[in-house]
């Protein structure tokens, strides 16, 4: 009789190689029940948490949240409006919980929201997908990112993400037991975050299953140009690779940039999922209505994961989404707030670069990357971080030191986040704090 041969993972290589042992033994007989398993001594654990996201440990934004509210700061750090989205969105959720069913709605999404998503994608020059066996209704982007990398990769599968990177990503990719590959953006000479195509070739190897871009960007507010996407596209087909795209702030461009879905691309329309989101279009985070869109093949592996996550998300807000995506009114609203965001985004970035920050102008999203050195080199701050704190503590504005998603800390450690999808007056409010806090006298910080 053949012998089987189990390799016993410690890890996965980077290189192709699996270190661990290997045991052979004979084929078990068949099993009778019940099946009792041998007893073993007790593992000692140090922590309860599964070793696959301890090193994550509380996200920053919990982190900079809590902060801004023991000193009563202003909240810049976490991307979320104070304010809701349109009274006539508001008005058909309620109408929804009153009038429909709020029950389970289907594992996919109710059709008539899956309807109204592939009508709305395809307005905006993209193929028009089938919604019954394309699309799929998750609990916000963040439970499609989920869904999606649990659905298609194998453990030790790799997965290039670009860096800096919102940080569900990395915690997604350890969750499915797979390896992440991070190609860096930097700063370019034209002011706009941009990466290095060698850098992408070197990242890939014969283990990358997907390369996971976010476009626009965040935290940078960067668009991947035509270019830029075109490179992407190209290591995909050479390498046949899987394209997942996070798109949440598509609707929210503020210059005369044009944002494009690589799905629309010559020969991707077969290997991308494009992923997005009711929340951040119409100020409504707190719904969680996000979706997949993917050809069938890929759409059957992202509902294989997410009828074991949520199954399937709020049904009143379901019919309420259905009713944004194609209200005239609703329409309107998001253009109006694309102008209050351009704005904000001015106000803000103007004021940073007069006060010595060196802000890099997004061309999308809800936030602005600004250089702290000149105005954080006179107290001995040292990192993002320290500035951070200071900022909170000092200030009383609280934002995000962006090292926090990135591996190489070096990176980002001389930049700042600002979110600016504040009211007008609290963003003055910011500015003032700010301000104040520049022309205090330098307060040392030589030891934090």
């Amino acid at each position: 009789m053949l012998a089987w041969a189990i390799i016993r993972t410690n890890r996965c290589s980077r290189f192709g190689l699996v270190t661990g042992s290997l045991n052979l033994y004979e084929p078990p007989a068949p099993a009778r029940y019940p099946v009792r398993m041998p007893p073993q001594a007790p593992r000692q654990r140090d922590s309860q948490v599964t070793s696959r996201l301890r090193p994550f440990g509380t996200t920053i934004f919990a982190e900079m949240t809590a902060l801004a509210r023991e000193h009563n700061a202003i909240n810049l750090s976490q991307g979320f409006p104070d304010t809701d989205g349109p009274d006539a969105l508001l008005d058909a959720a309620a109408r929804a919980i009153h009038d429909h069913d709020n029950q389970y709605a289907p594992l996919p999404g109710l059709p008539v929201l899956r309807h109204a998503i592939a009508d709305t994608w395809s307005a905006n020059g993209n193929r028009t997908p089938d919604p019954e066996s394309e699309i799929t209704v998750t609990a916000g982007c963040t439970g499609a990112i989920a869904a999606t990398l649990l659905g298609i990769l194998e453990p030790c599968d790799e997965v290039v993400v670009f860096e800096p990177f919102y940080d569900s990503y990395r915690a997604c990719v350890a969750m499915a037991d797979a390896v992440p590959s991070f190609v860096q953006i930097r700063r370019g000479p034209e002011g706009r975050f941009v990466f290095d195509p060698a850098h992408l070739a070197a990242a890939i190897t014969p283990r990358t299953r997907a390369i996971l871009l976010n476009t626009p960007h965040n935290p940078t507010g960067t668009i991947f140009d035509d270019q830029q996407l075109g490179v992407i596209r190209d290591a995909c087909l050479e390498h046949d690779l899987i394209a997942i795209s996070d798109e949440v702030y598509e609707h929210l461009v503020l210059d005369d940039a044009s944002h494009r879905s690589i799905a629309s691309l010559a020969g991707m329309a077969d290997r991308t999922v494009t992923l997005s989101s009711l929340g951040k279009t119409f100020s409504v985070t707190g719904w969680k209505i996000g979706w997949a869109i993917a050809p069938p093949d890929l759409t059957k592996a992202v509902r294989a994961a997410h009828q074991f996550l949520a199954y399937a998300v709020a049904t009143p807000l379901q019919h309420a989404a259905a009713f944004a995506l194609t209200d005239p009114d609703c329409d309107r609203w998001v253009g109006d707030l694309r102008d209050r965001l351009r704005t904000n985004r001015d106000t803000l970035s103007d004021a940073l670069a007069d006060l010595g920050f060196d802000p890099i102008q997004p061309q999308a999203g809800y936030f602005i990357m600004a250089d702290h050195t000149a105005a954080s080199s006179p107290r001995g701050l040292v990192d993002d971080v320290a500035v951070a704190r200071a900022l909170t503590a000092e200030a009383g504005v609280a934002v995000i030191p962006p090292s926090a998603f990135c591996v190489d800390r070096e990176l980002c450690r001389d930049q700042l986040r600002f979110a600016f999808c504040k009211q007008p007056h609290v963003i003055d409010e910011a500015i003032a704090r700010l301000r104040r806090w520049i022309n205090e006298p330098a307060r040392s910080h030589a030891d934090t």
